[in-house]
């Protein structure tokens, strides 16, 4: 439902933040799977990674592709103009690519919460949305947030002749912003209740409560925080820096200051982190399989 070039990058961030919310459901799925050292159902089984797969090829797809022929300038950035500027290929790839996405940033995301390395994971979801509101935000000229706030080249043209705020209020009483609310309540609203309802999901499972350190519901906010919030300051703080020192320079500090934060073992995130609850040892560690 976004434009391709971010579209992708928000497809491996969700399939990472289902699989990581998933966490503990996964690690007693693959107990299951693997029964007594014998192999009892395939992986391919997994409800998780079906569920992820159908949320991609239902709802994201899907609108994805009503706006892009709605507005296929607003829809790829204004690469096209109109229809006729459109390769048969481009769509095609548009919807492939968002369920291949998804499935890889789910399969990665799952390899690392399996072997205990659940941080790692999350890191997955964190990259996939830095990517992702870099790319709305700045882009690859710095002008991101222009081609997500015009509905049309000639729009995108008349940019600096107009103030901020008339700009916007034209986006914002475009088709293309209704649009974008209706399919956005559908796609970010199930995309919210299923994560939210997998990480309840993995408390409630034998033992699983006990690694959580707070409230469910401040869990919940801190987990929110962490996936959406710390990526968006962070592609904030990216662009500002990238404007003032250059993209060598700029890019450089902030992954400095990003390995800081993030890479710590005791460092904030980690701490904040821990909070949640989501698992933290090997599939094999936990509790004995249970079929």
């Amino acid at each position: 439902m976004i434009q391709i070039q971010a579209a992708l990058f928000w497809a491996y961030a969700i399939g990472a933040t289902f699989a990581l919310s998933a966490g503990r459901q996964l690690q007693w799925w693959e107990r299951s799977v693997q029964g007594e050292g014998v192999r009892t159902r395939s992986r391919a089984a997994d409800p998780y990674l079906a569920l992820t797969l159908l949320f991609a090829a239902v709802l994201m797809v899907p609108s994805g592709l009503f706006l892009l022929w709605q507005n296929p300038s607003w829809a790829t950035m204004h690469v096209a103009h109109g229809h006729d500027g459109l390769w048969a290929g481009f769509v095609l790839f548009y919807a492939g690519g968002i369920v291949v996405a998804t499935l890889l940033g789910f399969l990665v995301a799952r390899v690392f919460v399996l072997v205990g390395a659940g941080y790692w994971a999350y890191l997955q979801a964190v990259g996939g949305y830095f990517l992702l509101f870099g790319t709305l935000i700045h882009g690859w000229d710095g002008n991101g947030y222009r081609r997500l706030l015009t509905t049309s080249a000639s729009a995108y043209a008349d940019w600096p002749r107009e103030s901020v705020v008339n700009n916007v209020l034209d986006f914002l009483t475009s088709g293309t912003f209704l649009a974008l609310l209706v399919l956005g309540a559908a796609v970010i609203g199930t995309m919210l209740l299923t994560e939210i309802g997998w990480l309840v999901e993995g408390w409630r499972l034998p033992g699983a409560d006990e690694d959580r350190k707070v409230p469910r519901v401040v869990a919940v906010a801190v987990a929110a925080a962490g996936v959406y919030g710390l990526p968006f300051a962070g592609a904030l703080a990216a662009s500002l820096l990238v404007r003032v020192m250059g993209w060598t320079v700029g890019l450089g500090l902030f992954a400095v200051l990003a390995g800081v934060v993030l890479l710590p073992g005791r460092g904030p995130v980690r701490v904040l982190y821990g909070l949640v609850g989501v698992p933290g040892r090997h599939w094999r560690a936990d509790a004995p399989c249970v079929s």
